[in-house]
């Protein structure tokens, strides 16, 4: 065994994958009550020697605040803003449910404090600083962590600054909100810096607790580069995506390798969906997500995500409908079918059941599938195998409609990118259902994010609000003054090899609330008919925000790895593989790609 490899893992609800850079793969059954020792059991058993680097997804600040498990939190805000947070944009989640409440606030009402102070809309001091109207230690007893959010801190931080450092001065672990979200709409920022501190304590001791499985540790961001873990711990709110974010940029680069730079990549796992569309080869970004209900404002990729995986619980209601999901059977005690206790069904019992998955399957640290246990467990349930997977792939086709359809784009011109452990098992059925011409199924496909992860370049993302709106004047020195520091924070040289910068803006219509992410204000009109289906080129454009990202390209590309053998295979047809399962529906024919693709399309569109 060679010394000083460089390793990547993905840690998903069910399976810890894990991928090295000469080409080996390994799924270890995460240990959700510690998911740093499946990451660690998978090094063991990979590398005799020491890891030189160690890129890592991680679920751990994801599922921190959909269980509500993180830090005592209190909020620092400006006098008469303490309501912001819960007072939100006032919009129903569902419009027509009387039942439905929004999700609680991190900070409840007692622990949002108010300080004198005030900028106005353009970062000038209308009240200065109280340093006196800062809370006590009293009021502050049983805090762990605490969030500063000044109105406009995101224009002029000296306010912001000041406070923190009062606090800090005191022991506090405190997050400011020009350092995590430096933009406007108080709300969403507001609820972005709260989060951070939310997750903070949390990611910080895992993060911590990992430091010394290799030499050096960097963690995959929601935007789609990898940052030194200590950052990652400072800055866990860019963390929520950090597994998807990694098969999509894989996903993404082998469709453009096999002639389909539109597509849509599909990941299906053990607990979840994730769907992202690309154009042009590259994924689309979003500058905010919504993750437990709650807006956090970071760069990301734009994933659609969606409570359905091999293992998704299958039930029938109170009304006698079936329904698939979100709830799942996880990697403890997992699905029927792997004999480790489960007694409800999920897709995965459904799939072995239907013949989609081979009888003698063996899944990684489980041994062989009992079809036995998956038989009982439907037929307890009063479900079967056919009507689990025809929800199951309803519901699929509702979040591929999302990031398609319902932004304009026509499916019938995507390729579909499937991958996960579970995804080239429903993928024909879902290109069917949208006209979709072709599913590939890369190569890896069961362990791609954490493929996409070892590729993935180093990269820092920065952000700056533009005070003046409808003024453009500065754009250009704004912009590269941005650059600059994008590659700084990166530590990066001007004209470093391997180094790349890019700068946008986030404009929109004058009157609009929502904006897009384009490279010139010129070329914001063509965005708005792309996106919206019309524009105003004599209307005026408003500039509200700058971007810039730098990256230092990785040392290993996807393409360098060993490629897998594929064989051609006519459907119907199952087709297992070390690390994924794939399904050849009748009147579908499975054919080697570029890249070690498998390229799937209809016998007559052939």
């Amino acid at each position: 065994m060679r010394l000083g490899m460089r390793l990547a893992s993905d840690t998903g609800g069910t399976f810890t994958d894990l991928v090295t850079d000469d080409g080996r793969v390994l799924k270890v059954p995460s240990t959700p009550d510690d998911p740093g020792r499946a990451v660690r059991q998978g090094i063991a058993a990979l590398a005799a020697g020491p890891v030189h680097v160690l890129a890592h997804g991680t679920t751990v600040a994801t599922n921190a605040l959909l269980e509500r498990r993180g830090a005592v939190v209190a909020l620092v805000t400006t006098e008469g803003l303490a309501d912001v947070i819960e007072i939100a944009r006032q919009d129903r989640p569902s419009l027509y449910d009387h039942t439905i409440d929004r999700p609680a606030p991190l900070v409840p009402r007692p622990l949002r404090f108010e300080v004198r102070e005030r900028l106005d809309a353009r970062g000038e001091v209308l009240v200065p600083l109280d340093r006196s109207s800062l809370p006590s230690g009293g009021q502050l007893a049983g805090v762990e962590a605490i969030a500063v959010c000044l109105l406009h801190a995101d224009l002029r931080p000296d306010h912001e600054r000041a406070v923190a450092e009062a606090l800090a001065a005191r022991g506090f672990d405190v997050t400011c909100s020009h350092e995590i979200s430096p933009e406007f709409r108080e709300y969403e920022r507001t609820v972005t810096t709260v989060a951070n501190a939310y997750l903070r304590p949390v990611c910080r001791r895992y993060l911590r607790g990992l430091a010394d499985a290799a030499e050096r540790v960097v963690v995959m961001t929601s935007a789609g580069g990898l940052v030194p873990a200590a950052e990652a711990a400072e800055r866990p709110a860019a963390l929520l995506l950090s597994g998807p974010a990694g098969g999509v940029a894989a996903g993404a680069a082998v469709a453009v390798a096999n002639g389909y730079p539109d597509a849509v990549t599909f990941d299906m796992g053990g607990t979840s969906t994730d769907v992202c569309l690309v154009l042009g080869g590259r994924p689309e970004p979003a500058a905010e997500r919504q993750v437990a209900g709650l807006p956090v404002r970071l760069p990301s990729l734009d994933v659609h995500t969606i409570g359905a995986g091999g293992g998704s619980i299958a039930r029938v209601d109170p009304g006698g409908a079936l329904v698939v999901g979100p709830e799942s059977a996880g990697a403890v005690p997992g699905p029927a079918c792997y004999g480790q206790g489960g007694t409800e069904p999920t897709v995965t019992d459904a799939n072995l059941v239907a013949g989609r998955i081979p009888l003698d399957a063996s899944f990684p640290g489980l041994g062989t599938l009992d079809a036995r246990l998956a038989r009982e467990a439907l037929e307890r349930a009063g479900v079967d195998a056919a009507g689990v997977l025809a929800v199951v792939n309803a519901n699929m086709v509702q979040a591929l409609r999302k990031v398609s359809v319902e932004r304009g784009v026509d499916p019938r011109r995507l390729a579909l990118v499937a991958f996960g452990g579970a995804g080239p098992l429903h993928a024909c059925d879902l290109a069917d259902a949208l006209g979709m011409p072709c599913v590939i199924v890369p190569a890896r496909a069961g362990v791609l994010s954490a493929a996409g992860i070892l590729c993935a370049p180093e990269q820092r993302d920065l952000v700056r609000s533009w005070a003046m709106p409808g003024d453009h004047r500065g754009l250009g020195e704004a912009r590269a003054e941005l650059a600059a520091a994008a590659l700084a924070a990166l530590g990066a040289g001007d004209g470093e090899v391997g180094v790349e910068v890019e700068t946008w803006l986030d404009c929109r219509y004058e009157g609009q609330s929502h904006e897009l992410r384009v490279a010139s204000v010129e070329g914001f009109h063509d965005a708005h008919r792309r996106h919206n289906g019309y524009a105003r080129p004599g209307h005026p454009v408003e500039v509200v925000a700058v971007r810039a990202a730098a990256r230092r390209r990785a040392p290993v590309a996807l393409g360098d790895l060993p490629l897998v053998e594929r064989a051609e295979v006519a459907g119907p047809a199952v087709v297992a593989e070390p690390d994924c399962t794939i399904w050849v529906p009748a009147g579908w024919r499975a054919e080697p790609g570029v890249a070690g693709a498998l390229v799937l399309r209809r016998e007559r569109d052939r």
